[in-house]
């Protein structure tokens, strides 16, 4: 049993996969891991600086693996863990390891199909993906998301990698220019039938004209358009002005992610 078929038992025994986008796709594609470590019940994989994400096949658990697992890793080094759906097994195996809560990370879904209008700041032109927006993407990517331990890692190979998806759209990629330069991006994603706001980043140096609220709007309209069930985001759990507009929008929780660490 590899980690991916792990992974797809834990999902349909869950309702929640055990690892996130990056990491599947990491692991599809055979991608450098600073760590992978399993055998046919347990298993946990860590790519690049990201937390460590682990899981413990359904018909094994409480039996101490998940502990003995956490313990083995802290002793390596490790000291931060995703428990993606926060689930009580989760919550409680964090308490018994000495873990705490470090970060939340909401997911947000709505199935009222808000359109809001799209007003675009002076001087700034909305428009689908081109080939050539690449290189650019990500370096406003980068400068948006400075601070975010996943997004703000994004480089080029992962880039490429988000857009060899089946999923991917061109022209679900937006990309906002002023002055012939990218000042911003919404990537918008539709899969089985579920929209998500995949990504929405706006260059610093771009804040505080109504880009954000802009380029949210023109993804929003573009993926009811497209006749989704719902559409899903995720959004950090103590960013309140965010999660304003959001809530504004018809959007409520569907689920959490929260990161544990070991304390100092």
């Amino acid at each position: 049993m590899t980690l991916l078929d792990l992974a797809e038992s834990a999902l349909e025994a869950d309702g929640v996969a055990p690892f996130n986008e990056a990491t599947t796709i990491a692991l599809r594609d055979g991608s450098p891991l600073r760590l992978e470590r399993y055998d046919e019940v347990v298993g946990a994989v860590a790519v690049g600086d990201a937390p460590v994400e682990f899981v413990v096949h359904p018909r094994y658990r409480r039996q101490g693996r998940g502990r003995a697992l956490v313990d083995d890793l802290v002793e390596r080094g490790e000291t931060r863990f995703w428990a993606h759906g926060d689930l009580p097994g989760a919550q409680a195996l964090a308490a018994a390891a000495g873990l705490h809560a470090e970060r939340t990370l909401l997911v947000l879904t709505t199935a009222e199909a808000v359109v809001p209008e799209v007003v675009t700041p002076a001087g700034v032109t909305l428009r689908s993906f081109r080939e050539e927006d690449a290189d650019a993407i990500v370096a406003v990517n980068g400068r948006a998301f400075a601070s975010h331990p996943e997004q703000g890692a994004m480089d080029r190979a992962d880039f490429d990698r988000r857009r060899a998806q089946e999923w991917f759209d061109p022209a679900g990629l937006f990309v906002a220019e002023r002055d012939d330069e990218v000042v911003g991006f919404h990537w918008t994603k539709v899969e089985d039938g579920v929209g998500e706001v995949y990504v929405v980043g706006v260059d610093p140096a771009a804040h505080g004209g109504g880009l954000g609220k802009a380029l949210t709007a023109i993804g929003l309209r573009h993926l009811w358009s497209r006749g989704v069930s719902a559409i899903d985001l995720y959004v950090e759990g103590d960013n309140d002005p965010a999660l304003a507009v959001y809530r504004g929008l018809g959007f409520t929780e569907k689920a959490r992610d929260v990161l544990y660490a070991a304390r100092a």
